[in-house]
């Protein structure tokens, strides 16, 4: 089921961002590039988020083309879900994200690590 977009800047990167933004999508995305992954594993991956929450992530991105989900019928059920080639489009993008990311990270612990020895310093 294909979802509705109302796109009010008309900005493509609107456009990027309806289909990755949220807290939890990126990370999705970059677990499933290392291949394809049980729902339980997601969730293992993913700790501090809600079941609820994965699944609905899950669904957005199965329905926007970047993921597939694979059903078994086995006893319990098993479902595989996999970055589809559109998806795969992604990564150059969430590695740029995950360097600056990290960059970042960088950066505000050495701020944090400054303003600590200033305080006890000063």
């Amino acid at each position: 089921m294909a979802r509705k977009y109302c796109w009010k800047t008309g900005c493509d990167v609107e456009a990027t961002l309806s289909v990755i933004g949220g807290r939890w999508k990126p990370i999705l995305v970059c677990h499933l590039l290392g291949g394809r992954k049980r729902f339980g594993e997601l969730r293992r991956l993913t700790s501090n988020a809600t079941e609820r929450m994965i699944t609905l992530q899950l669904r957005e991105l199965e329905a926007d083309g970047v993921i597939s989900r694979h059903v078994y019928a086995e006893v319990p059920p098993r479902v595989e879900y996999e970055v589809t080639e559109f998806g795969r489009s992604l990564e150059a993008i969430l590695a740029l994200m995950q360097e600056w990311g990290s960059a970042f990270k960088v950066r505000r612990l050495a701020e944090e690590s400054e303003g600590e020895s200033i305080a006890t310093t000063g």
